[in-house]
């Protein structure tokens, strides 16, 4: 930075700090605070009821607590959560709140000195009554930069943010030149976080070097991958993180005008974004002379429709000028031709968000975590088989197994490790002789996975291979553009013969045709879409390969899960003769009783919605899923041949 350039900037933001220090004071000075999580996945499981109870009751009994709605903390697992902070207390967090749960802490916590240990989650400092999230095994290994607000701060205020350390970079990077900021964050090592992994302070350099007045910066929030919610949560949980890393990029490459495109089916993200931004304009963190700066920028907030390609930078490009998504041929890329024609970074939300920890701490202090090709910190999506589902932040290099066993509590119910999809639709499925695996760009490319946009789906011994590849592949072969043939047909093809192996059909010669078609749609699409999408068809065949050979040689799928290659059975001697339960539950009366009242499923009417399964109670057990079910005669009088067979399982 340099000294020597006048200080307007930062006493601008001095005077701003101490008004929202002073306002935030005001309304928690002395007060105990309720906070409540009312992200999505907080609304999800009912956080609006337990925040309008707390309300209530705080009202009602004329408490004067401060009661706050705060985004996600990354624990989606235990939601709905809730904070409570008395004075001269330690935090507490609870999880899975209910209106109930929520009445009896404002009695007997709030109002008395009982802090509810059957509903705690952690508290915030180690103590000697309460569990403490030190002692959780994830905090070995969560480093948390970026999500280190979210459900800490009301994301709807903009002084909680500013309180907390927001807009300090802002006012230093005003203070600084715009060529010292590019190489403050090239020498960071700061690759995108949307999945390319382009070294983020080079794409800057780039397009300030682009001759020309008119450039922009585009905030890419068009996360739509299954599975992935990390740009989500944190624009409902700490958007002005964004918006300052959108201002100090603008700063870097001297735009004037900047556009957040984040899809409409994101209703609370853009609901607090539209705050947000209003809140900027006012205290001028936006528009004319920022800061007292010679500085202009402004950012208009675009809803996209919800095109899976969209993600990719072109096509957003193309959205935002009201053409149809579709990619176009790079170069020239949008660094030298981007939006109207002119000069233009596209950054992903989580590449932004750490923008302004690069200007506070320093380069050396960001190049310092993680790996040296791939430094700071990965942020996850935890989801499928897995018992603490969430958000998850960790130093790259971080192990798969560290990641899923230790954050994330590894397997529920018992059940064996399988796979992980890493990159979501477009990502790869690694085995569990991956777990190991440091988790980076390089070593997750060279194992046939993609970084992606966070997303991390575990299977377990329940999933079949064959099955998530061709459901991963259907969605991106009906989000393709179709603007390129290999993408448009090839996916198409590739879709085909997988679901014909799903139904057993196929020949053991089409797994070499679908892997030479797989590498010529890869290497000959337009856009990272049809280049990725093969990823879980290579990786599932790389790993996998038996499974397919299963498939197509024995007609059965191993894991039970392709509704074509299994079948529902009542094993005779466990049905209770008293116990109608599944012929009540099942939708299309395929189950009825012989004449010993024993249960037989009519194979010819049966959908295997298995739904009979679950009714099943569990003291009989008697429903199992057999495969194949060519083998498995039609009259249950004959099964008991058959329950000794490893392709059979029960639903324990």
């Amino acid at each position: 930075m340099n000294p020597d350039k006048p200080t307007a900037a930062a006493a601008a933001f001095k005077e701003l700090k101490e008004r929202a220090g002073a306002q935030l004071t005001q309304l928690t000075h002395d007060k105990t605070v309720i906070m409540v999580g009312t992200a999505t996945c907080g609304c999800a499981a009912g956080a609006l009821e337990v925040l309008q109870t707390f309300k209530d009751e705080v009202k009602k009994r004329n408490l004067g607590c401060a009661v706050i709605e705060v985004g996600c903390m990354g624990h989606c697992y235990a939601e709905p959560m809730v904070i409570i902070r008395k004075p001269n207390s330690p935090g507490v967090c609870y999880a899975h709140v209910n209106p109930v749960i929520a009445e009896r802490l404002v009695n007997e916590y709030i109002l008395g000195e009982n802090p509810c240990p059957e509903f705690v989650l952690a508290a915030f400092e180690p103590n000697d009554i309460l569990p403490s999230f030190q002692d959780f095994p994830r905090s070995r290994y969560e480093q948390k930069i970026i999500l280190q607000n979210c459900g800490h701060i009301e994301p709807t205020k903009i002084e909680h943010y500013i309180v907390a350390g927001g807009y300090i970079a802002l006012a230093k990077a005003l203070e600084a030149s715009p060529e010292n900021i590019i190489e403050e964050v090239e020498k960071s090592g700061l690759r995108g976080r949307g999945g390319a992994g382009f070294s983020t302070g080079q794409k800057w350099r780039l397009c300030r070097q682009s001759p020309g007045n008119t450039k922009y910066v585009i905030c890419n929030a068009d996360e739509g991958d299954p599975g992935a919610f990390i740009d989500r949560a944190l624009l409902e949980s700490d958007p002005h993180s964004v918006i300052e890393g959108m201002i100090i990029a603008a700063y870097a490459i001297g735009a004037r005008t900047g556009y957040i495109y984040v899809r409409a089916e994101y209703p609370l993200a853009v609901e607090r974004l539209e705050i947000a931004l209003k809140q900027a304009k006012k205290l001028n963190l936006t528009g004319a002379h920022i800061l007292g700066s010679d500085f202009c920028f402004n950012i208009h907030l675009f809803k996209g429709s919800g095109a899976f390609v969209c993600g990719e930078e072109t096509a957003l490009i193309a959205s935002l000028e009201g053409h149809a998504g579709m990619p176009h041929h790079r170069p020239p890329y949008p660094t030298t031709h981007g939006l109207h024609g002119k000069p233009t970074i596209v950054n992903n939300v989580k590449t932004l968000a750490y923008v302004r920890h690069i200007i506070n701490n320093g380069a050396d202090w960001f190049a310092g975590i993680g790996t040296k090709k791939s430094p700071g910190t990965a942020v996850f999506a935890l989801a499928g088989k897995i018992v603490n589902t969430g958000l998850v932040e960790v130093p790259m290099g971080t192990t798969l197994r560290q990641i899923i066993y230790d954050v994330g509590s590894g397997i529920p119910g018992g059940k064996q490790f399988k796979a992980v999809q890493i990159g979501g639709p477009s990502g790869g499925c690694l085995p569990e002789s991956a777990l190991d695996l440091p988790v980076d760009f390089n070593s997750l490319k060279e194992a046939g996975a993609i970084m992606g946009s966070g997303g991390m789906v575990v299977l377990d011994e329940d999933d079949c291979m064959v099955e998530m590849a061709r459901y991963f592949l259907e969605f991106t072969q009906r989000e393709s553009c179709g603007k390129c043939t290999f993408c448009r047909l090839g996916t198409k093809q590739m879709l085909e013969i997988l679901t014909e192996f799903t139904f057993g059909k196929g020949r053991i010669e089409d797994l070499d045709n679908l892997e030479r078609l797989a590498e010529e749609v890869k290497a000959g699409s337009l856009c990272a879409l049809g280049r990725t999408a093969p990823n879980p068809i290579l990786t599932t065949l790389r790993y996998f390969r038996q499974e397919y050979e299963d498939h197509i040689r024995l007609g059965k799928c191993p894991a039970l899960m392709c509704q074509h290659l299994i079948a529902y059975y009542i094993l005779p001697d466990k049905c209770e003769r008293s116990c109608d339960a599944c012929i009540g539950s099942c939708t299309v009366e395929a189950i009825s009783p012989n004449k010993k009242r024993i249960k037989v499923i009519d194979q010819t009417q049966c959908v295997k919605c298995g739904t009979c399964l679950k009714a099943c109670p569990p003291q009989y057990n008697a429903i199992v899923k057999l495969t194949p079910p060519s083998e498995v005669p039609n009259d249950n009088s004959k099964l008991k041949n058959q329950i000794s067979k490893p392709q059979i399982k029960s639903k324990n």
